[in-house]
């Protein structure tokens, strides 16, 4: 019997794992079920924080953040767990918001959390009844997935949860991830209680995270269909790190748990495929904790789980994939480089890039996790990562060991990704080939931005707060995601067109000469009628030049070049002021009719970042031209 339940457990994981010769497998092709079986180690034996028991070991731990946390768990002793209804879940359909289904949901997990790692702290059982009732919330729900995921998985495609259907997406899998680490460590306080506590638990992240795992290959994000060119992002190590502990803290059946844990390797090597070799994270800097991040965090927990034998931090891919975020730093308030749908602001959780710097033995992550730890107030924080508060515990000493910089590399090149970052004197330049299909896509192919001082002149807006339209048929009628709103012609009345057939051709770096060119007319269909369109960017001793050599069929409309800028540009002949002044955008007045406007922030994710407004300067070609060459000077 057990011998065909793995069978039948590794029937659909080995049809699925036929993959292309070039693929690397770093895990699967690597490691094999047998080494899993005779490697894995037993919970007790791997996990690399104190037992509850061991009251000293938490003093220990917590002694520099223990004010912090209790006060935490203090502060949630009267919570009011909150519902959400039915016509929370429904709203999604009907308005578009998801909003009013996530946040009580994420109110409590953060609650939860709290209160979990006071009692860690503590161990006086002080949490324990807030932390059953919120036990008991969860495992009431219906589902632990957000609405707006829902669909994707339901043969009902319908926001309420479908009876009979479970299924996990990033938030049933960091609760479930949550809940497992509560039960290893208070199991058996709360049998003390009564063991119906424990027993409903374990059935439920059985029921909702393990099981649906096991049985389905359907769920886009495990990449285990067999779908040709399938875009595999953050989703991926993410879900598969909360199913992976889930399986190791839960999951008593060895064979069933062994295979489980298998097939994730099988899950993740897709990830690490999909990925370029550059190492480049295509969905920018505020994405980078949840994909390159979180195959850290997979990774780390299945090496500890097997004794450091199941192990690829020593692999180059991985080693890039993790100083990507270092590189992307520009710096000031906090800037990066936010290609897609990332934010312009953030700069990574230096915890996290210490950790993963440690792993795969990089200085420059090291160097700029405790640069980031150093610019900010020490803090301890706490969501429904419990994995990562838990490791964080184990960093926060360490990482003030030492002073921290930033890279000091004048340029960043990736081949693969098609992503160039350059440096002169106090510029910061990025821009960027690649294709219209990338994961958080903007139809963006030959976009710049320009940085000066760390202050920000030309600008990548970033996305809004996520509704019905982000990541549906209608994303592209969000102005941000359009081309026209990013540094980019509109050429013969035409933007850029959505899909993965449009891509940059011709793609170069020279870093002697500084210089970066590509041929943007394959972003665009063929009713822009483009014969090529070359772009360059050249940095010269503080001064960006940027040259559009152009050669079109048969135009009809004139062209535009728009720059979308940070500031209230001033136009004054030839020359447009830019950022109060400070430097200037030149162009051929006979050429071009300027105008400039405003684009009001309404949407607190942007406003946030940009403030009240940011601004949209076109210059509209004052001839319709066949063939000509448009040069534009910043200085």
């Amino acid at each position: 019997m057990k011998k065909l339940l793995m069978c039948l457990l590794l029937l659909p994981i080995c049809f699925f794992a036929m993959v292309k010769a070039d693929e690397l497998n770093l895990l699967s092709g690597k490691f094999n079920l047998a080494d899993l079986q005779r490697d894995l180690l037993p919970t007790q034996q791997w996990v690399p924080f104190p037992e509850y028991q061991d009251r000293a070991a938490w003093s220990e731990l917590t002694k520099t953040v223990a004010g912090t946390l209790l006060n935490k768990g203090n502060s949630y002793l009267d919570y009011q767990w909150q519902v959400v209804k039915a016509s929370d879940y429904l709203a999604y359909e009907r308005t578009g918001s998801r909003i009013i289904m996530e946040k009580p949901m994420n109110e409590n997990a953060i609650a939860l959390s709290n209160l979990f790692l006071a009692e860690l702290a503590e161990g006086k059982g002080r949490y324990l009844d807030q932390i059953i009732n919120g036990i008991w919330y969860f495992t009431e729900m219906s589902t632990w997935s957000l609405s707006a995921h829902l669909p994707a998985f339901q043969s009902s495609k319908r926001t309420l949860p479908q009876e009979g259907t479970h299924v996990v997406d990033l938030v049933a899998g960091d609760i479930g991830s949550m809940l497992s680490w509560i039960y290893y460590y208070l199991h058996p306080e709360m049998d003390k209680i009564n063991p119906e506590i424990s027993k409903r638990l374990k059935k439920s992240i059985q029921d909702r995270v393990i099981t649906p795992y096991l049985n389905r290959n359907d769920m886009w994000w495990q990449a285990l269909a067999g779908k040709p060119n399938q875009m595999v992002n953050n989703w991926n190590p993410w879900c598969n790190f909360n199913v992976l502990t889930c399986l190791l803290l839960i999951e008593d059946d060895v064979e069933k748990q062994r295979a489980g844990i298998y097939k994730t390797m099988q899950s993740v090597d897709k990830f690490i495929n999909y990925v370029k070799a550059d190492g480049a994270c295509e969905e920018g800097p505020s994405y980078w904790g949840h994909a390159a991040g979180k195959l850290y965090d997979y990774l780390k927990i299945l090496a500890d789980a097997t004794g450091n034998k199941i192990n690829i931090f020593n692999q180059p891919v991985v080693r890039n994939m993790g100083e990507y975020i270092a590189q992307s730093y520009i710096g000031g308030d906090n800037w990066v480089v936010n290609f897609a749908d990332a934010s312009a602001k953030g700069g990574g959780d230096p915890y996290l890039i210490y950790r993963y710097g440690k792993a795969v033995n990089s200085t420059e992550m090291i160097d700029f996790a405790r640069y980031l730890q150093n610019k900010r107030k020490p803090s301890f924080k706490s969501d429904r990562d419990i994995f990562r508060s838990l490791e964080d515990l184990l960093s926060l000493n360490e990482i003030k060991n030492g002073s921290g910089k930033l890279p000091t590399n004048s340029y960043k090149w990736y081949p693969q990704t098609e992503f160039l970052y350059m440096k002169d004197e106090d510029l910061f330049f990025a821009a960027k080939g690649g294709y219209n299909n990338e994961s958080h896509n903007h139809n963006d192919i030959g976009t710049f931005i320009l940085y000066r001082a760390e202050k920000p002149i030309f600008i990548d807006a970033g996305v809004g707060t996520y509704n019905k339209k982000t990541f549906s048929s209608e994303r592209y009628d969000i102005w941000s995601m359009q081309s026209g709103y990013h540094n980019l012609p509109q050429i013969n009345g035409h933007d850029q067109v959505f899909g993965a057939s449009y891509k940059a051709q011709d793609v170069s770096f020279d870093p002697k000469k500084k210089l970066f060119k590509l041929n943007i007319a394959g972003a665009y269909s063929s009713q822009a009628a483009i014969n090529s369109w070359n772009r360059s960017y050249q940095l010269k001793k503080g001064v960006l030049e940027i040259i559009d050599k152009f050669d079109l069929k048969t135009p009809t409309v004139s062209n535009v070049i728009h720059f979308l800028l940070a500031g209230k540009p001033v136009i004054s002949g030839g020359k447009i002021a830019l950022n109060g002044g400070k430097y200037h955008l030149e162009y051929n007045v006979a050429e071009f009719d300027a105008e400039v406007e405003a684009i009001p922030q309404s949407d607190i994710r942007l406003s946030q970042v940009w403030g009240d407004a940011i601004f949209r300067l076109s210059l509209k070609a004052k001839k319709i031209k066949e063939k000509g060459t448009y040069i534009f000077t910043v200085k």
